[in-house]
């Protein structure tokens, strides 16, 4: 039969025989990460999937009985979950409706269903075996396996998902939604800032513990949307936002906490935020750059598959990128046993081991594969850039120029403004000219489609340089409180690198132009700050542009970010990327 799960949302295509479990039947029809998933005997397609959906019904309705027989040895576009009872059905139509898919360039996922049964029996006695086979499996435990990350960090796996599946469990039978969960581990993790922010040690003991609590509280919204299969575009924007504005909010909480007791880490918290979100962009950058290329093989992912066939190796690998579960453990127990000034070294340390690791291991790959890349993966990295319209009208003169390297060119424009922000005098013209040369090279270096084998350098390369340029002259300037003025600003514009990276993940593409040219491009707000940073920071009033420059900018794109995700439904995206 044909029907509409809901009719808004996606098509299903279900054999009347169907015959197994509920929740493997939800589950094949529910699945948000692909256009079109499958389970034995049952079909959905999502609403982009839809013209080809209607192709294929037509192609197979239409065809002669000596046509739909299925061929010799079937393959699926991904592999299929095991053998089951049932295995040996005709060829029915929901099968041949995937098949025309896969021909037809939409991707089908047969989702593993593990122990759950999900088949179209052909005659009674097969019919019977599956029924057995359905009442044999404790359908409820299924539920509660599913509810986890099939890939999630240590800390999570073996000190938060044993229980807080059942919190999950709990919550749903309560009818307690995935936002409400996410919402509550927000206000739990801004109290903990609260609390470190008073500087005293009970505060910070507090701040620790309500940090481990938000922790479990961000794990089970998203075991809760597993369980209960409640996937939602909103929630999805929500679960990955408020991780982000979780983490800053407690960097500033600690920070204040620290001013209270005379010290200040200002500089530490910005520069540990800096390194975090450029560890984002070059994780975003890296998978946007190979996610389709084709020919995409290396000997490091041969070496990588093998190490992951090792269990220890598995669990130290996940340990050592610092994934938020161990970063937040770790945060958590150092504000409840040191200082803040520790807890920031702490982080820094730790996350640039992290982003040598990672990125090294990527930049290998990068050498060794000989990977073609695509129009739509070049068109990311333009609008991971975030070029602005000083970097656009030089690209659009340089596209008439010789090829150059990009990646080595925003390196070169990226090192020459961060430095002479950090060795020049402020008050004369040198950071302002630095920050016009930077201008200079970002547009060359986004002048062609971003398709060569270490381009994907480029938006993070972009994202260190203006994060630091404001940094730095926020550092040395002698204005009163620059630092904390600098850090709310980098949190503004932070917040609109992921919300570009969370539209381009969900299809809907970049943010709009006029976004973009309002807040100036990265280029665009580097020069505006270098040149208030010298007719302006020898006083207070520096300060107060920085805040009125963020202020703006924040306004700006979470009105926009908002207008964007509550009305334009763009698919869920779930962020398997970082284990949480």
């Amino acid at each position: 039969m044909l029907a509409a799960v809901p009719a808004a949302e996606r098509v299903a295509v279900v054999d009347p025989r169907f015959v197994g479990h509920v929740h493997a039947l939800r589950l094949a029809l529910t699945d948000p990460r692909f256009p079109a998933a499958a389970a034995p005997g049952a079909l959905t397609a999502r609403p982009e999937a839809r013209p080809a959906l209607a192709r294929a019904l037509t192609a197979v309705t239409s065809a002669t009985p000596a046509t739909r027989t299925p061929p010799a040895a079937p393959a699926p576009a991904t592999p299929g979950p095991p053998a089951r009872p049932g295995a040996g059905r005709p060829w029915t139509l929901p099968d041949r409706l995937a098949e025309a898919l896969a021909a037809d360039g939409v991707p089908v996922q047969r989702p593993e269903l593990g122990s759950l049964v999900a088949a179209v029996p052909a005659d009674p006695q097969s019919r019977k075996e599956t029924r057995d086979a359905v009442e044999a499996v404790d359908d409820e435990a299924v539920r509660l396996r599913s509810a986890v990350k099939a890939r999630d960090g240590f800390f999570t796996t073996f000190f938060v998902s044993p229980y807080s599946r059942y919190i999950a469990r709990w919550c749903a039978r309560r009818g307690l939604t995935p936002n409400q969960v996410t919402t509550a581990s927000l206000l739990t993790a801004l109290v903990a800032a609260g609390c470190a922010a008073t500087g005293t040690r009970g505060g910070f003991v507090a701040a620790g513990l309500l940090l481990l609590l938000s922790f479990v509280l961000d794990c089970t919204d998203g075991q809760l949307a597993r369980y209960s299969l409640q996937y939602s575009t909103m929630g999805a924007w929500l679960d990955a936002t408020f991780d982000r504005a979780k983490e800053y909010a407690y960097y500033a909480g600690l920070a204040l906490g620290a001013a209270r007791g005379g010290d200040d880490v200002w500089a530490l918290a910005l520069g540990a935020m800096v390194l975090q979100t450029c560890r984002h962009v070059v994780d975003f950058s890296f998978n946007e750059a190979n996610h389709d290329a084709t020919a995409n093989t290396s000997p490091t992912a041969a070496l990588s598959d093998k190490l992951d066939s090792r269990g220890w190796t598995v669990w130290v690998r996940r340990m050592i990128v610092l994934p938020i579960g161990e970063r937040w453990a770790m945060i958590a127990v150092l504000t409840a046993a040191t200082t803040p000034r520790v807890v920031f070294w702490a982080l820094l340390i730790g996350c640039a081991f992290a982003a040598c690791y990672t990125t090294a291991g990527r930049l290998l790959r990068s050498l060794t594969r000989k990977a073609r890349r695509t129009d739509r993966a070049a068109g990311a990295l333009a609008d991971l850039a975030d070029s602005g319209p000083l970097a656009r009208a030089v690209a659009a003169l340089a596209r008439k120029a010789p090829r150059t390297f990009p990646a080595p060119t925003a390196l070169v424009g990226a090192a020459a403004v961060v430095t002479t922000a950090a060795l020049a005098p402020l008050d004369g013209p040198w950071p302002a000219l630095a920050a016009l040369g930077y201008a200079l090279t970002s547009g060359i270096a986004v002048a062609r489609p971003l398709k060569g084998s270490l381009d994907w350098l480029v938006p993070p390369v972009l994202r260190a340089a203006e994060y630091l340029t404001l940094l730095v002259l926020a550092a040395r300037s002698d204005a009163p409180h620059a630092l904390p003025a600098a850090f709310g600003l980098v949190a503004a514009v932070a917040y609109h690198h992921y919300d570009t990276v969370y539209r381009i993940r969900g299809g809907t593409g970049a943010p709009p132009a006029w976004l973009v040219r309002t807040i100036g491009g990265h280029e665009g707000r580097t020069l505006v700050v270098a040149a208030l940073a010298a007719v302006l920071a020898a006083g207070s009033h520096f300060t107060v542009a920085l805040t009125a420059l963020a202020v703006a900018v924040a306004l700006v794109v979470l009105v926009e970010s908002v207008r964007f995700w509550v009305s334009s439904g763009a698919p869920a995206v779930h962020d398997e990327g970082e284990p949480a």
